[in-house]
Formats: structure tokens, sequence, C-alpha cells
């Protein structure tokens, strides 16, 4: 006669069905939030829920998990936007790392990139869970309308809005990854030198650089724009920089950025999007808030 399974047996398999999907349910909490401890907070709370569920009645867990992630993550993306508009300063997302998975559990790694997630800050939740859940994860407009509880036309409806308004945005080409690690090797070998000239030779005419304190630590309050003005001022960081600081390449939002360490401490965390042109944008993460959890360990 077959066994019955036992309650550990049972919590085994829920454990192997959590497990399995885990990365993506972090993905897509952090592409909605922009911020790797909430996404953690959320990612946490789904097992909890799946923990106390009628498993027995769920034909697809998966699905069931990646469902209860995006629906917190919508509630969720609701408060943060309003916490947005109040912060000091400009806001950038959370780095992550991404060296072993650069997708970070998904089918495309654009969306993680710095300059996609703060377009996507302009969407509401809804068009933003629509968003990442068919452009990062493919998943089809019928599934996602199952996720936000509408019809498959209205999720489709959503979809096109959300694309509009990203389309919106005056956002040049990417380049390739190989193009991408040349002009950042290119920016820290000017940036080693102090050599303004070169600086400016790899800075795109109309370069902006977005700087993220948080009030808690000094940093430009509004964006450097030009290439003149984002040369000097990358220069005075390096020259206020105190002795004996580390400079590494390293893998974040699914592309090669910068981290800037004072022995195991993260200083700065730096990314950069770049064209034909030059690079476009630098991104300067220096809330050390944001920065926990890229030190070593973590």
């Amino acid at each position: 006669m077959p066994v019955s399974p036992t309650p550990d047996s049972h919590l085994d398999d829920a454990v192997e069905a959590f497990q399995g999907v885990r990365r993506q349910l972090f993905g897509v909490a952090y592409r909605m939030l922009g911020s790797v401890s909430e996404a953690e907070d959320i990612v946490q709370e789904a097992w909890l829920r799946w923990q106390t569920t009628d498993r027995s009645v769920v034909r697809n867990p998966a699905a069931f998990l990646m469902t209860t992630t995006a629906r917190l993550a919508i509630t969720a993306a609701t408060t943060a936007r309003a916490r947005h508009e109040v912060y000091v300063g400009p806001w950038l997302p959370e780095p992550v790392v991404t060296a072993d998975d650069p997708a970070l559990g998904a089918e495309s790694a654009e969306s993680l990139g710095v300059a996609v997630m703060l377009m996507m800050e302009r969407l509401s939740p809804t068009e933003r869970a629509v968003y990442v859940l068919r452009e990062a994860f493919e998943y089809p407009f019928a599934q996602i309308a199952e996720v936000l509880e509408t019809s498959e036309a209205n999720a489709r409806q959503l979809g096109r809005r959300a694309r509009l308004h990203m389309a919106e945005e005056d956002r040049h080409e990417p380049v390739s990854g190989a193009d991408h690690d040349q002009l950042l090797q290119a920016l820290l070998a000017a940036v080693r030198l102090g050599d303004v000239e070169s600086l400016e030779a790899v800075l795109a005419e109309n370069v902006v650089s977005i700087s993220d304190g948080g009030g808690v630590v000094s940093a430009s309050r509004r964006p450097v724009e030009g290439r003149d003005h984002v040369a000097r001022f990358l220069g005075g960081v390096l020259r206020k920089a105190k002795p004996g600081f580390d400079i590494s390449v390293v893998s974040l939002n699914g592309r090669s950025g910068v981290l800037i360490s004072y022995g195991d401490e993260p200083s700065v965390a730096i990314s950069i999007d770049g064209s034909t042109a030059g690079i476009e944008n630098i991104y300067v993460v220096a809330n050390p808030h944001k920065l926990e959890r890229l030190r070593p360990g973590h």
C-alpha cells in the first residue's frame, strides 16, 4: 500500500517548489521596487504565505508564488513611490550584484539597468508589474491577467500604455556588453590619471551624472549635466576621496560597474549607461544604506 507523506515531506516539497523559483521571485520584486532589502522582504512574505496555504489545491506552485509576489510588490510599490517623492536628493535604485545571474532570474537583463529602472519609476505600480512580467519574464498576457485579477484585454491595454510611457523617454540605443566594458575601462583610466581631457573624450556631449547620498552622506542634490561639468565633477570626487581607497570592477545590475571601497567597507557604487557617442549617464550611489549588501560575504 502507498505510504501517506509525512508532514515533514510535505514541507520538503514546499521548500523545493519555493527554492526552484526564488531567484525569479526576487527578480520581479527588485525590478518593481529598486530595493534589495524590500525585495527580500517581499520574497520572505511570499514564503510565509506559501507555508500557510493549502498546497494540495495549488495546481501550479510556481505560478502561485509568482502571483503572490507580484501582488505584494504592487502594494509595496505604491508606498515606495510616496517615499521617493520626499527622498533627500535624487533617488537611485539600490545596486544589486549580478555576477552569478546577469539577468537575475529573468529572460532579459535589460530591465535591470539603472536607466530602465528609473524610467519604470514613472509607470504606475500596475503598469510596472505588467511591463516587468511581459518584458523581463516573457509572461503571456493571459497569465498576467490572472496575476492582476483582470481581463486579458485590460492586461494588454496596460502593457501598451507602459510601453508608450517608456518610449516617450528619449533614450539612446544601448551599446553591447563589450562596448560598455570598454567605455567603463576608459573612464576609470582617465579618472585614475586625473586627465580631464581624456575624461571628456569618453563622455557624450550631453552626459548627465546623478548622485544618491540619501541625505546621509555628502552628494550633489541635483544632476550634473554636460561634458565639461561632469568631467570636473568626477575629478573633484576623486580628489576629495580619503587615502587608501580601492577601486574594483564588479557586475552590477547586469553589467560591469565600479565599486570604491575602504578595506571591506563599500563607499561608492558607480554604474554607467553608454551609446555610440560615449557615456550618456553616470549613476553614483553613495548612500551607505544602499551599499550594505555589497560588502564581502553578503
